[in-house]
């Protein structure tokens, strides 16, 4: 069974989320990533937090590209069938598929991880195109080359390396790779990339900078795809009985589009709806301990900033630069809160940061518990100017209410 190209695991991925209880029909993207198909824009990179609905784009987009598994069914009646370019791309290209967080074991190294990702693909291409067996082709962009197809790449996890620090001293090796993998290589139709952490740019000729990037701070373009919209929310919650509109906001509203849309986590969303009742889903996703991590930086007042956020009082920041991959830990105020807005754990809209709704805020109000922070801590329990700032909060939602 193929691995790489033209595997039936995003077909299969997609079909078992077409047919869940609470699928939301994302499927309007499909047109947007088709426009860059054969053009210079064919490079695409979105990274947004976990569970945000990435990967389940990405098997969408893999089940209705992909050549080998015929899914005119699944995408019936969806928005995409809809689309006056619908039938020109369904199921027409090659696929190669993979994602990057597959490590080969705990003491193995560098090399054998990517030894063995050349490893797989090579062997779906041999098995794919078995004139090519006995022909003696040293790289894997050659052997590409010789197939005389053109290929649609879908990677997930492209920064698993970074953001779980592994083969650091091979960081820049991995990029040389990819870059060499992509770049300028005529069976490039199209590349969409995912993963939490945006591209480090290093320089104008940075080994990816072929790749349009959108991102939790900057996506004018794919947003609403990404997180469900309130309209979509509420379409949900009419699936089921237990839980209310007004109740699921609480909990996993907060963020938003550029124009001022709200979104939703969408897993956490899911998550409620099928267990009828609203916790915390957040802290089961990964390493909860960003909080705290980013929260023991005391640069420029973090910490005081984060117990106003706390007692709903939004900070006024103006954030230019993204924290990437591969970048040192943040060294001032605004990269701290550049990161916590990569990984989800704040919201940013219109130049204000806040804590985006009471899922994320019994995580804040834990790490502010934590014995490191010491006066903070105390400032959270005792402080006269935070208990203004809560009712002054509270007389605002009042009126807003109204």
């Amino acid at each position: 069974m193929a691995l790489c190209v033209n595997a039936n695991t995003a077909y299969k991925d997609f079909q078992m989320l077409r047919h869940d209880r609470y699928f939301v029909d994302k499927t309007a993207i499909i047109e947007k990533v088709s426009e860059r198909i054969k053009t210079k824009n064919r490079f695409l990179c979105i990274t947004k937090p976990r569970r945000f609905g990435k990967t389940s784009v990405l098997n969408m987009l893999g089940a209705y590209y992909g050549k080998t598994y015929p899914s005119e069914d699944l995408f019936a009646g969806l928005d995409i069938s809809r689309s006056a370019s619908y039938r020109k791309h369904l199921n027409g290209y090659n696929l190669i598929s993979f994602s990057m967080n597959d490590l080969p074991g705990r003491k193995n190294t560098y090399q054998d991880y990517i030894g063995r990702f050349e490893k797989n693909m090579r062997n779906d291409i041999v098995q794919a195109y078995p004139e090519l067996a006995n022909r003696e082709i040293d790289s894997l962009p050659d052997l590409l080359a010789a197939t005389g197809d053109e290929f649609i790449f879908i990677i997930d996890e492209w920064d698993y390396l970074f953001s779980h620090d592994i083969y650091r001293e091979n960081q820049g090796d991995f990029l040389e790779f990819l870059r060499d993998l992509l770049k300028d290589r005529a069976y490039v139709a199209l590349v969409y990339m995912t993963g939490v952490l945006p591209i480090k740019k290093y320089s104008t000729g940075s080994a990816l900078n072929m790749f349009k990037e959108y991102t939790m701070l900057r996506d004018p373009y794919f947003e609403e795809y990404f997180g469900f919209t309130e309209g979509e929310v509420e379409a949900l919650c009419c699936r089921q009985s237990r839980l209310t509109l007004d109740e699921i906001s609480e909990w996993y509203n907060g963020y938003s589009t550029g124009d001022g849309r709200r979104l939703y986590n969408p897993r956490s969303v899911v998550c409620a709806l099928e267990d009828g009742c609203c916790q915390s889903y957040w802290t089961r996703t990964g390493r909860m301990d960003e909080v705290l991590f980013f929260l023991k930086y005391n640069i420029g007042q973090v910490r005081d900033d984060v117990v106003k956020m706390v007692n709903y009082m939004p900070i006024g920041i103006e954030i230019n630069k993204e924290y990437a991959a591969g970048q040192e830990n943040p060294a001032n105020k605004k990269e701290i809160y550049a990161a916590m807005v990569i990984y989800g754990l704040l919201s940013y809209h219109e130049r204000e940061l806040c804590i985006p709704n009471k899922e994320l805020m019994i995580e804040f109000e834990n790490a502010l518990e934590d014995e490191d922070f010491g006066y903070v801590a105390e400032l959270v329990r005792n402080s006269d100017e935070i208990q203004t700032i809560k009712d002054t909060a509270a007389g605002k939602r009042r009126r807003e209410e109204q």
